[in-house]
Formats: C-alpha cells, structure tokens, sequence
C-alpha cells in the first residue's frame, strides 16, 4: 500500500512512500527530517494503536484533492494534480504543472477567481503555520489503482480481499508474488526504457514517471531522450524550430514552460528604422528570425505596395526597405503566409482596381529576392478580409472572406506550391460553418485547422462570432468540419472569448492556440487573452492571465510567431489613432539573453 504525506515547508511536497519496504526511507527518518510523528497510526515502540474511525480518516466520503511533488527538483515543482485538485481549485493541471504550490497559500493580486468551496479558515491556519514555523501534517490513504497517470502503482488486489492484512497500521508484507509486476519493467535496459517507452510518452507524462526512483529521474532528464519526446509529441517541423532555444534552455525546462506558461510575460521592443509613410490594414509574417510586411492602407485608401524586413538576429534590428523588381499590385486586406521557412506566398486583398485573387510568392534566401507570380488554374473568386493559413510546409490554405458584392464567402481552396504546376482544388464538404470574414485559421497537429471567431452570416445579419469549428484536411474518409462544444467543469463558470472579427490567433508548438485582441461589442477588454486546446476530447477555454502591460491596441494588428516562443505584435489601432511602430513581443518562455 502507498501512502501520500503532504508537508507543508514553502510548499506542498507529497511523499509517496511504501509501508513495510525497505526501498523507501524509514518512517523514523521522516519525523527527524520534518519534526512531530502525526499521531493517526500505531506507535510502534510502545505498541500502542491509536483509534481509528474506518471509513472517516482512511476512507473518506468527500474526495481528496492530490498534489504531487518532485521533491528532487529545485523549489519542488509540481508533477500531478488528480481531476478533484482541479474540479476544487478551479486551475487546470496545464495550469500549474512545473509550478510550486506556494502560490496556493495566498490569494495572488493576478487571480481572477477562488473556489467557492476553498475554505478561508483553513487557508488562515495554514498562513499561521508558516509565519510561526509550525509543521502542519496530514496524512491520507492514496488508491493509485483509481489513478490514470503514469506514476508508480502497486496492485492491492490482495489488500481488498484481506483489508486487516495490509490496513495503514500493519508492518505485514504483500506476498511477493505482487512485486513481480513492479519490478519488471525496471529489469529493462536503459536503451529500451529511453528509445522503447519513456520515449513515446508526453512532456507531461514524462515529468510524473522520473519522480519512480533514481534511474527513471536519471532516465527522463537525458536531454536526448527529453528531445525526442518532444519530437513525438510536436514533430519534427517544430523540434526544428525550437532548436535555437535548447541552446539557452534545456529541453526539459522549455517543455515544461511551454506546457505551464509559467515564464509567459509581455515585453516592448525597441527596433530601429521606420515603415513609413504610415498604413493599416498590412498585413505581416515570419520567415525563419525575419519579419516581413507587404502592402496596407495608406492616406486615402491608397493601396501601398513596399516591402520591408526586420532582421531579428541583428544585434540592433532595423526595419529595412526591401528593393524587388516587379512588385505585386498595391493592396490591403490581403494575407501574407511563410512556406517552407525562407518563402512568403501573398494572397487576395483589395488593390485600384477591385478586389483580387492572385498569388505571388518572394523567396527571402535569394540573392537579388523577387516576388514571382504563379498560375494556379482556375482561382478562387477575388476576395479580401479573408484567412490563410499553411500546412504540411507547401500548401496554401484560404478560407472565406468578402467579394466585391459586400457577399461573405464559406469557401476553402487549398494550392500545393511544392508541385510544378500548382492548381487550385476546393475542399468538398457535406456542411460548411456560416460565411464570414475577418475570422482567423490556426494550424495544429500538421493537417488540423482551428477556425475562430469573424463577422458571421446568421441569418439576414451579420454578427461577430466566438465560435470554434475544427476541419482535418487529411481524413481519410469523408473531410468534415466539426463545431467545438467546449466543456464546462461542474463547479466552474463558463469561460468563453467574447465575439470579435480581425483579431489575431497563435498557433503554439504543443498545439494549443491562443487568441487574442481583434473589434469586440461591449465594455470587454482586447488584451484579454484566452487559450484553448483544440486536440483534447472536450476542449475548454481558459483566460491566460500575462504578467507586465499588453499592446495598447485593440485590433487591426498583424501577428508573427518567431523560433517558436516571440509572439510579435505589430500595428493597429486605438479606434482613433493607427499605431505602427510599435513593436511588443509575447515570450512563451524565458529568454536567455
């Protein structure tokens, strides 16, 4: 049988611990390490046993939150928290994985909520404890088997058939027949458990299985072993990507911190030169460390067609003019997507003379870079305020938009740039969401699209929209869209992003997305951002609270995801002045500078 004792020393540390094993420490050790033996078992040298109340203290009726620990890592982060920890607490465990549970002993002036079950006496006990230096304990009885998370278990079906045999007060053995199951995988090299198993698993569950013992803690911090779980579960395009950032942070922490966002903070950047004259409606991407703009709204709706880069891995980065031969119409409204790291393929938009549906393509790594047009078939129809988005590194994805009737578009065509001669090819499907524009498309898991938000067809009106809509573009049987139903935790509000069109949506390695800003109704604050992961089997938004001031803009920026942690934010408008030069970067993580 396993037990959890929870100590409070700065923090929750839950020991799992084996009774009657010498593979863990003595019991007698613990009380000299943490101060007085709690007093809810026998004294074995007095051969005393103290009352207990079956089925009060051992078995509760109310479940019991659980926290563990990794008491081996500095400031003990936390490894697992079981669904009642988060169903009580009201954070989700991608919420405070790799954080210390200090941050539960006080109301943060950051949080927006408490449970309403947190009883506040307790809370005050435990802040007396800690100003006073006064050990707390508790102890619990743990059934692991209910648990569906790979930490260590021990089979107690022998405990259920003979409950006095092995009850907390017991020093009796089980059989050994029993540990036959533990011991097994532990009789496996160190290649097969690295390259076999831990390998396959999560960042997450890898965290919670190096808290076993000594080898696996030796096993999971291999940074090889971390890189390839990383792979598995991101892929190679993003490993690729991230791969700067290991140089500075380990594979272990980033993995944590862009699974937690513990690190995730605001900042301004200052960069030099200017795009000037002055524009909205732009629109901006990454290729590699670079930045690019083309095009935007100048004075009076004049359609610009300039190309400037921002080289991020200067020492001081400067926008600079690019000078290309043949540049494409002057437009706005249009969309600027990355292929294949070094290439930008621009789309649509509204230029002199109507809207438009051409595509050009500028490689970046060209000595004397060009914007090349290229001749797809049959187009889709001219359009602007639409969205794209790339996949698999080559094909060009457009969703919606407005013609030049005022008619909103529900259409999604797809061009591989990778083939000689690429052709336009409408994805089929037997429903599609309602029309609209200004909506977003956020790439995950390779082939999967997220669609969010947009000023949406309903009816004879059009109205801003805060719904989700998933699509696979490589199911094998028939491609479907698919509305996300976000759930709702039995004792927690709803939490939902507000309708809004022309915001921006960030798609993160792990796969979750992050929305933010954009033309919201109402008194609801644009810098507000949500977070949402579309690949779990009930996805539920969450409001990421960021630490330091956000972008003072509300919407009409252009967004750009750099080495795979710098979020830029570029452009947009207060509702009374367009801001252009100003450069703010979201950071997934820290920045070892």
């Amino acid at each position: 049988m396993l037990e959890a004792i929870p100590l409070w020393t700065g923090g929750l540390i839950c020991i799992l611990r084996r009774r009657g094993s010498a593979m863990i420490e003595k019991e007698e050790e613990v009380v000299q390490n943490y101060g007085k033996r709690p007093n809810c078992y026998r004294d074995e040298e007095e051969g005393v046993e103290l009352p207990v109340k079956p089925g009060v203290f051992y078995y509760p009726n109310t479940p019991t939150a659980f926290v563990v620990s990794d008491a081996l890592d500095p400031d003990f982060p936390i490894i697992y928290v079981n669904t009642v920890f988060e169903i009580s607490t009201g954070y989700r465990a991608d919420e405070v994985l790799g954080r210390n549970c200090r941050f539960l002993q006080y109301r943060d002036p950051r949080a927006q909520r408490r449970h309403p079950l947190v009883d506040p006496v307790v809370v005050s006990e435990i802040r007396i404890c800690l100003e006073k230096g006064i050990q707390l304990f508790s102890e619990a009885k743990i059934d692991l088997q209910s648990v569906s998370y790979p930490v260590f278990k021990e089979k107690c079906l022998y405990q259920h058939d003979h409950p006095d045999r092995h009850s907390p007060t017991s020093r009796k053995s089980p059989p050994d027949g029993l540990h036959q199951d533990i011991c097994g995988l532990l009789q496996l090299s160190d290649e097969v458990l690295a390259h076999n198993i831990l390998s396959r698993l999560t960042p997450r569950d890898v965290a919670s299985i190096g808290s076993v013992c000594r080898r696996m803690r030796q096993l999971t911090k291999n940074e090889h072993v971390r890189k390839v779980v990383c792979q598995n579960a991101w892929g190679r395009e993003v490993i690729g990507t991230l791969e700067l950032m290991t140089k500075k942070l380990e594979w272990g922490r980033l993995a944590r911190e862009l699974t937690t966002l513990e690190a995730i903070s605001w900042k301004k950047l200052k960069v030099g030169g200017a795009v000037e004259p002055a524009r909205c409606n732009f629109s901006a991407c990454a290729a590699g460390n670079r930045l690019v703009l083309f095009g935007g709204e100048g004075v009076n709706m004049q359609p610009m067609d300039d190309t400037f880069i921002l080289n991020l891995n200067s020492e001081n980065p400067t926008w600079q003019r690019v000078n290309v031969e043949s540049a494409p119409p002057g437009r706005w409204g249009h969309t600027l997507s990355c292929i294949n790291d070094s290439s930008l393929v621009l789309f649509g938009g509204c230029g002199r003379q109507g809207l438009l549906n051409d595509v050009f393509i500028l490689n970046l790594d060209d000595r004397n870079p060009t914007w090349r047009k290229v001749y797809g078939g049959t187009p889709p129809l001219p359009r602007s305020w639409h969205s794209s988005c790339t996949i698999e590194g080559s094909k060009l994805v457009v969703s919606g938009g407005c013609t030049d009737a005022g008619v909103l578009l529900g259409d999604m065509y797809v061009l591989d740039l990778a083939t000689k001669n690429p052709v336009w090819k409408e994805i089929p499907t037997s429903w599609a969401p309602p029309a609209r524009l200004g909506h977003s498309l956020s790439v995950y898991g390779k082939t999967k699209i997220l669609m969010f938000g947009g000023l949406a067809k309903s009816g004879h009106l059009r109205l801003r929209s805060s719904d989700a809509y998933t699509i696979n573009l490589n199911e094998r049987e028939e491609i479907k869209w698919r509305q996300v139903e976000c759930s709702v935790g039995p004792l927690q509000n709803p939490v939902v992003p507000p309708p809004r069109l022309d915001h921006v949506a960030v798609s993160m390695p792990c796969g979750r997305v992050i929305i933010f800003g954009g033309s919201i109704a109402g008194l609801h604050s644009p810098s507000q951002l949500f977070i949402l992961d579309p690949s779990e089997e009930k996805p539920t938004w969450r409001v990421l609270n960021v630490p330091s001031q956000p972008p003072k803009f509300a919407w009409g920026h252009s967004t750009c995801v750099v080495g795979g942690t710098r979020v830029l934010v570029l452009g947009g408008s207060t509702g009374e002045d367009w801001i252009l030069n100003e450069l703010y970067e979201l950071c997934l993580a820290s920045r070892q500078d």
